[in-house]
């Protein structure tokens, strides 16, 4: 099944995708709904390189959700058409979870930029239940977005 979101930030295109390259921005985004403890490497790094990353799942900090292994794949940057576009994506999985294919794309829109939020996710019988919480936790990572641009990139 695919989940699709999309915010207007009211940052440029190029702040946000600084952000999106950091590992501090899926702490924020994700807290306090799920939280990520690095198995391998032991620590995540501070700017998100193309390789493989594995990580402990907790669901609201304490519910154990196995493993995921985050598998940072490309980044396609165009400029076809002008103006600022760039995709990157997570062919990840886990412990319960044999597909979670995450595209984040940014695209320039006037003042701002347009921030979307595509993943495919497959659990087998779990899929419904794990869309649902995704469904979910994707609007809470806009939110957080959101609260994060109002700061002026605040992280607190």
């Amino acid at each position: 099944m695919i989940i699709e979101r999309t915010t207007y930030l009211a940052c440029s295109p190029e702040k946000c995708f600084l952000e999106v390259s950091s590992s501090r921005l899926l702490e924020f985004v994700s807290w306090p709904m799920v939280r990520f403890d690095p198995i391998d490497p032991p620590r995540l790094p501070r700017v998100w390189e193309e390789k493989h990353y594995l990580v402990k799942v907790s669901v609201f900090g304490f519910i154990p959700f196995g493993r995921q292994h985050i598998n940072i794949t490309g980044r396609n940057r165009s400029g076809e058409t002008g103006s600022f576009f760039v995709e990157v994506r997570d062919n990840g999985h886990g412990s319960f979870i044999s597909t979670w294919d995450h595209f984040i794309s940014i695209r320039e829109t006037g003042a701002g930029c347009r921030y979307s939020d595509r993943v495919e996710i497959k659990a087998g019988l779990l899929t419904p239940l794990v869309v649902v919480f995704a469904w979910f936790f994707y609007r809470h990572r806009q939110r957080r977005w959101q609260r994060l641009v109002s700061t002026d990139f605040t992280y607190a």
